[in-house]
């Protein structure tokens, strides 16, 4: 049985695009290497709570087989998150990979979709 739909939180367009933050660290960059343009990404919240912990309640950039790209920008992540934890859905797609010469947070741009699957 699909989960219902759930409404975006206010503000929050269905489809947007974001720069993806922290792929310089832990070795997440070594995947940029890999991506290719058009490729689906998942997008994953931190638990519940983790704001409150101080842990950041940040939405996650992965692949499809699970390596952790980065996170989005707190503007889109903020109101996503807790949108992902009660049941929505959103999805990745790669627009462009920039190299060494982009500041970090310029290196990987995605559009984001809401409630679509690819």
């Amino acid at each position: 049985m699909p989960l219902p739909r759930r409404p975006l939180p206010h503000g929050l367009p269905q489809r947007f695009t974001v720069t993806v933050h922290g792929t310089v660290f832990e070795g997440r960059h070594a995947h940029l290497a890999n991506l290719e343009e058009g490729e689906t990404l998942l997008l994953r919240p931190d638990p519940a709570g983790a704001e409150v912990r101080g842990e950041g309640g940040k939405v996650w950039v992965h692949r499809l087989t699970g390596e952790v790209l980065g996170y989005l920008p707190p503007e889109a992540g903020i109101p996503l998150a807790p949108w992902l934890r009660e049941g929505g859905r959103a999805w990745g797609k790669v627009l462009k990979i920039r190299g060494e010469e982009a500041p970090s947070f310029r290196r990987l741009v995605v559009e984001v979709s809401c409630g679509t699957c690819p």
